[in-house]
Order: structure tokens, then C-alpha cells, then sequence
């Protein structure tokens, strides 16, 4: 499965579920990251086979519980809004209510700030671990 170049140029690359790939959206803002089903010319999620959409709610909600308990969030935000990069991709972001966009969304809010590679090194080895993804 090929990523959209946006997402391949915004993203580390964690690793994978059965249907998703994982990844790690390059701005330590907040621990934001992206399931992207491994399908090729789905851009919504009602275009999956129903198996599909079933597997997408495991592997969304196996992370999201993961992330909440793993960065002790306030709030998990699960989108999948598809505007700039038509691949499928749902977005699961960790907020606090101290984190420098809340409550608003965080969308263009503030520029991104790039995770130091060990950073971004670090918090993949541990959801790999985590999630037991290949």
C-alpha cells in the first residue's frame, strides 16, 4: 500500500495492525497519530467491505484506549476529515486540557514543531510494543 505523499512527508511510519498502517504525525504538539486502512482507492469509510469497517473500529479503538491510558489524556479526538489528503486516515489525538490549543480543534491552530528523531524513535518502540505491531 502506497501513502498519500502528504501523509508520507507528515508522518513517521509506527508500524501495523491487520488492516491499518500506524503512524506518528511529526508534531510534538500533542501525541497525534493516524490509522490508514491498507486499502487502495478507499476515501471513506463506508467504502470498506463491512469486515473492513468492523476491523477499522477494533484498531480505532485499540489505540485510542492505548494513547488515553498510555499519556494519561483528557480527551481522546478521533477524526477522519480527508480535505487536503483524500486517502483514508483517521486521526487520534491525544488533548489536555493544558495543551496549547484547547478546547478548540487543532487544526492550523499552531505551526507544527518537529519531534527530535529520538523522540519520535522512542514513542514508536513503545506503541509497537504496546499494540504488538509488526
Amino acid at each position: 500500500m502506497i501513502l498519500h505523499a502528504q501523509l508520507a512527508k507528515d508522518c513517521f511510519v509506527i508500524g501495523r495492525f491487520p488492516l491499518c498502517a500506524l503512524l506518528l504525525l511529526n508534531d510534538s504538539h500533542y501525541p497525534w497519530f493516524i490509522l490508514v486502512p491498507q486499502r487502495q482507492g478507499i476515501t471513506e469509510m463506508h467504502q470498506l467491505t463491512e469486515a473492513d469497517q468492523q476491523q477499522l473500529m477494533r484498531e480505532s479503538c485499540q489505540l485510542a484506549a492505548c494513547i488515553e491510558k498510555e499519556f494519561n489524556a483528557d480527551k481522546i479526538n478521533v477524526a477522519a476529515l480527508g480535505n487536503m489528503v483524500p486517502q483514508l486516515h483517521i486521526h487520534h489525538i491525544v488533548r489536555y486540557k493544558t495543551d496549547p490549543a484547547w478546547p478548540a480543534p487543532v487544526w492550523g491552530k499552531f505551526p507544527a514543531i518537529p519531534y527530535e528523531q529520538e523522540s519520535a524513535d522512542k514513542i514508536s518502540r513503545r506503541m509497537q510494543t504496546l499494540l504488538n505491531l509488526n
